[in-house]
């Protein structure tokens, strides 16, 4: 069975360029250019998301989270140590 994980994210909705910034807390910090209405920014968060840690967006749930800056994503295929280590990778590329 693949392995499943939820990811804690603190979304800054609007932002000038889209990207993994790093840790805020127990979150990853994702920026996305996307403004917060209608789903847009959601959509784009689960873009960055999919990027950044190399799978497709159909492994990707929004879990909670769907008006607020704060969410939960689940993540199909991957365990929590490897997203991890590609999140950190992906906020390291975006400086």
């Amino acid at each position: 069975m693949a392995p499943r994980t939820t990811l804690r994210l603190r979304v800054v909705p609007g932002a000038t360029r889209p990207g993994v910034v790093g840790r805020h807390g127990d979150a990853w910090k994702v920026r996305v250019t996307a403004p917060a209405e209608a789903g847009k920014a959601n959509s784009a968060v689960l873009a960055v998301l999919a990027e950044a840690l190399d799978v497709p967006r159909r492994d990707l749930e929004l879990a909670s989270g769907g008006s607020s800056r704060d969410k939960l994503v689940a993540l199909a295929g991957l365990s929590g140590e490897t997203a991890d280590a590609r999140l950190s990778a992906a906020a390291e590329a975006s400086r």
